[in-house]
């Protein structure tokens, strides 16, 4: 469950700080009861960009293949073994 808080929390840094490490959720900050702002560990943000690219080279391929842009694995790997002779 997310954890939200008012921006005036914000003043007790080493509680913040640890909120984020332990959830390792996004803790969402509001100022006058709407969202004003999002706070997460380190570990969350590069968990965070990490899975963002993984859902982007997928929907690039995604794209290539209803393109027609690629070919079967197996038919790949034949055609490298009838060009280099292997």
């Amino acid at each position: 469950m997310p954890q939200i808080i008012p921006i005036r929390d914000l003043k007790k840094t080493k509680e913040l700080s640890e909120i984020c490490r332990e959830t390792n959720e996004p803790v969402f900050i509001t100022k006058n009861g709407y969202g004003d702002m999002v706070i997460m560990s380190m570990e969350t943000y590069e968990k965070n960009m990490l899975m963002n690219d993984v859902y982007r080279k997928l929907e690039e391929a995604e794209k290539s293949i209803s393109k027609g842009e690629v070919i079967d694995g197996f038919e790949s790997i034949k055609k490298l073994r009838e060009k280099y002779a292997l």
